[in-house]
């Protein structure tokens, strides 16, 4: 790749997502922002909308019917799902798109149906988009034109059962995920269960048996495990502004220890820059990796004989969104994988 910077574009830069897109894309020595789509905000600079971006040299926030996609090499796309299908197809067939909302995730159009309530209406494109879960597509990712980069949740809890799964070190039947998100999750809209006073001081559950995650989490363990997997999921949200908790219970394969797993995750994950495995006796935990793009993995004895605890934490909006986009964007253009990725967590 020689040193050209490369133009981007980033759809929904009024989000969580889309503002911690362009932090990082600050830190980018081959990242020139060039448009910045916000419809509610538009007409306002970057600064405006977030005052901790007004230093930055950037765009201002316009339409996204009013862009010029002529020169871009890149757009990002943070928008909510169901409107980014049409935005992404109507785009030049030689720019290259990271979709950080769920619509291009799930392979089969008749699953997304099923889980969003509306047809896909994309589906072709649908056909082409690689699985973004950069330590497991890598190859995918370098050649891809449309990268669909995976939810917070399944980044966290595809990144720790994966290898175990595929290596057959812990049962795929009745595998119990426990997931805990900051509000950030939940999006910059308004909406009464994220205001202070309904999460403050509190935990509750939210779309129990019905999160919108489970299905994807489910296509990859298939994928993993070479036959179908059904998961016990339940997400909670917690009263914090960022971070991500997985706990994660299973049954042992047969002769397989905890040490096992953990052995199996540092082999698997050694050479990977952004995947720590905790020592034993270690217990993650979200201050652990905060404003960073790392993922750390825990495993821990169960007293139930047989059983496994496995735990994983990342920053949802980085590694669990913006850090990932970013990451799949140096693969799809050749670039140092590590590029404007490097911070270390923010602690305390």
């Amino acid at each position: 790749m020689s040193a050209k910077k490369l133009n981007v574009g980033v759809l929904g830069a009024s989000g969580y997502t889309g503002a911690d897109l362009v932090r990082l894309a600050a830190c980018h020595p081959a990242m020139d922002i060039k448009v910045l789509t916000a419809n509610a905000q538009a007409g306002k600079s970057m600064g405006d909308v977030f005052p901790h971006l007004a230093g930055l040299d950037l765009p201002d926030l316009i339409r996204a019917e009013d862009a010029s996609w002529k020169g871009l090499d890149v757009v990002f796309c943070g928008l909510p799902h169901g409107t980014t299908q049409e935005i992404i197809a109507s785009l030049p067939v030689d720019l290259k798109v990271v979709d950080m909302s769920a619509d291009f995730r799930l392979r089969e159009p008749e699953t997304y149906a099923q889980w969003y309530g509306r047809e896909h209406r994309a589906t072709d494109l649908q056909k082409q988009a690689v699985y973004g879960l950069s330590e497991h597509y890598r190859d995918e990712i370098a050649g891809a034109r449309l990268v669909a980069c995976p939810g917070c949740y399944p980044t966290a809890v595809l990144m720790l059962l994966i290898p175990l799964v595929r290596g057959g070190l812990i049962s795929a039947e009745n595998l119990i995920i426990d997931a805990k998100s900051g509000v950030s999750g939940a999006g910059r809209g308004l909406k009464q269960n994220t205001l202070f006073c309904e999460t403050g001081e509190g935990l509750s559950p939210y779309a129990v048996a019905s999160h919108r995650h489970s299905p994807e989490i489910e296509q990859e363990l298939s994928v993993a495990a070479g036959a179908p997997v059904l998961v016990n999921f339940t997400p909670h949200l917690i009263p914090m502004s960022r971070g991500e908790f997985i706990t994660a219970y299973a049954a042992l394969g047969d002769g397989v220890s905890a040490g096992d797993v953990r052995a199996a995750l540092n082999t698997r994950y050694s050479q990977e820059p952004f995947v720590r495995v905790a020592p034993e006796g270690v217990v993650p935990a979200t201050q652990h990796v905060r404003g960073s793009n790392f993922c750390l993995l825990g495993v821990f004895e169960d007293r139930l004989p047989g059983r496994v605890i496995l735990m994983s934490t990342l920053d949802n909006l980085v590694k669990g969104s913006s850090g990932q986009a970013v990451q799949n964007m140096n693969l799809m253009f050749g670039l140092e994988e590590t590029t404007a990725l490097g911070q270390q967590p923010l602690f305390p």
